[in-house]
């Protein structure tokens, strides 16, 4: 028996999460005595290929077909499940992120296996095997028990370090051929966003809320963001009063994030929006409210005035790059 994890790839190349993801297998392997076996769909090169054994891959198959050049749900999941027969891996494991939160559903149906979502440790025991998540909006852990012979977890972004592990796992060429009819989805157009960093990808994140005032205020916290080369994302109020993008909208009914550093600019925290954030490695949060929610999730917190705060802090760092 082995733990399969599915390391998604972005046209060839892995980001940080995958690592975390391998790491946090390896992890898992060691509690339950057996190997790694990473699986990725899509053409990646074997020197990427091989950045997966550095982490504790035991074996990296990369799965190519024609069909499978861009993500089909249904397709993805049928591979996923047959390769986790294939492999005997008790434990299949996924990223929390938007394909991890599509593909693991359909896998556990197909295995019929119980699933964890937003896993953020490894299991407190492995017999019975129970997980750890977060709940009502991260105010509180619940601890998930799965019984089945097949496990689906999906793990939180930023819960697990990834860790060097080499192994020297020599990448694996696997083909597969499937009805093209399986395959639902097609792609008319391709609209690549460029000149800016994707919210969603980001390692920083530089966030404002009705504590800036008002749109012309913006400036100074843009600006901060592109310094530090970051992106920029706002509460619900400021989307809903037009004054910044929709798509910079993050927290329980906007976008999910998890990056290494998030800095909260005149957010007050509420449960809503820390539902959005709260993933987050490090949160730094700006308020003149010294009691504001924010505070208690925040690992740094500067009470004072964002329209003072903000012009300091960018002096600050525009300083500190010259140097």
């Amino acid at each position: 028996m082995s733990v399969l994890v599915f390391t998604e790839n972005w046209d060839g190349k892995f980001k940080r999460l995958s690592f975390e993801l391998v790491s946090y297998a390896s992890s898992l392997a060691g509690m339950l005595n057996t190997s790694v076996t990473a699986v990725t769909i899509g053409k990646a090169e074997g020197d990427e290929l091989k950045k997966l054994g550095e982490f504790g891959a035991d074996r990296i198959l990369n799965i190519t077909c024609p069909q499978l050049s861009f993500l089909d749900n249904r397709a993805y999941a049928t591979i996923i499940s047959e390769v986790a027969r294939k492999e005997n891996s008790g434990v299949i494991l996924f990223s929390n992120n938007n394909t991890g939160k599509a593909l693991a559903p359909r896998v556990a149906v197909r295995l019929k296996a119980g699933m964890a979502s937003g896993v953020n440790g490894l299991p407190s025991g492995v017999e019975p095997f129970v997980v750890r998540k977060r709940a009502f909006s991260g105010n509180a852990f619940a601890h998930v028990v799965i019984k089945t012979p097949y496990k689906v977890i999906t793990l939180a972004q930023n819960s697990f370090e990834p860790a060097s592990r080499p192994t020297g796992a020599i990448p694996e060429e696997m083909e597969v051929s499937i009805d093209g009819s399986s395959v639902k989805a097609s792609i008319l157009e391709t609209q690549k966003q460029t000149g800016r960093i994707v919210l969603t990808d980001a390692d920083i994140v530089v966030s404002g809320g009705r504590g800036m005032r008002s749109p012309d205020n913006w400036g100074p916290l843009v600006e901060l963001a592109t310094l530090l080369g970051g992106a920029t994302a706002c509460s619900r109020p400021v989307s809903d009063e037009g004054w910044r993008p929709h798509e910079e909208h993050t927290g329980q009914t906007g976008k999910i994030i998890a990056p290494n550093l998030y800095i909260a600019v005149g957010i007050s925290g509420a449960t809503q929006h820390l539902a959005g954030v709260s993933a987050s490695k490090y949160i730094v949060a700006i308020n003149t409210d010294k009691d504001a929610p924010i505070f208690e999730t925040a690992q740094y917190g500067i009470v004072g005035d964002a329209m003072k705060v903000l012009p300091k802090l960018v002096e600050t760092v525009r300083n500190i790059r010259k140097h």
